[in-house]
């Protein structure tokens, strides 16, 4: 069983607020951690939030809302993940997901976990070899590298993304490659812009009603899946 830390925040540039924007009359966060509640592997699951002022009203919602917080540099995104890992003392696989992706796929994300498990990598991604939609990325990785990486990286860009110092170091790090036999890379399923959320609305208001848990191929037998920038 494995620990995810979501990281989310409410300044995004392209469409600020997105993660709390209403989607089926629920917070588009809400209905991710919905999705994210049916994973097989996880023990766990953290949001991982900033402590600027701006992240005020989410961190409030995930508390009244049950969910585990942790609040951190809003910049220094890698920092914030160290801090959850040791206020929350994880240990074993970790999950690194974002807020940004209310189309995840339970099991894209267990099946992850399970190579991480079986192959022992010390990194597991869908991601830096894509197949699979934008939108369904996961990285498994250990709690002692993600500490290590912590301790080490300096470069900005790795701070801001959290893994890169783990992928960039093969000669330290073991690298494992989720990848399914088609391939999905075009697809888009991720929340950055207005579009990308008109997208999603539509998808969750002709499947949700009749199916909460739709699956991935559900999407993708809609008409309009293959959504674009």
């Amino acid at each position: 069983m494995a620990v995810a830390i979501l990281q989310a925040r409410m300044s995004s540039s392209r469409l600020p607020g997105k993660v709390m924007k209403s989607l089926l009359g629920r917070p588009m966060i809400a209905r991710q951690l919905e999705r994210l509640s049916r994973c097989a592997s996880l023990d766990r699951l953290i949001v991982a939030t900033s402590e600027d002022a701006s992240d005020d009203e989410l961190a409030s919602f995930l508390e009244q809302s049950g969910a585990p917080v942790f609040r951190g540099p809003l910049a220094d995104v890698l920092g914030r993940y160290v801090g959850a890992i040791e206020a929350f003392g994880v240990t074993g696989q970790v999950v690194r997901l974002t807020a940004d992706c209310p189309l995840a796929d339970p099991e894209v994300i267990d099946a992850a976990v399970r190579l991480q498990a079986q192959s022992g990598a010390d990194y597991v991604s869908n991601s830096v070899r894509r197949t699979y939609p934008r939108g369904l990325d996961v990285e498994v990785f250990t709690a002692e590298g993600l500490l290590t990486a912590g301790r080490e990286a300096s470069d900005p860009y790795e701070r801001e993304h959290v893994t890169p110092f783990l992928y960039r170091n093969p000669d330290r790090f073991s690298r494992g490659e989720l990848v399914q036999d088609r391939d999905d890379s075009s697809l888009r399923w991720t929340v950055d812009t207005p579009e990308d959320f008109a997208f999603v609305e539509r998808v969750y208001e002709v499947l949700y009603p009749a199916r909460p848990a739709f699956t991935s191929d559900d999407v993708r037998a809609l008409p309009f899946s293959h959504h674009e920038p």
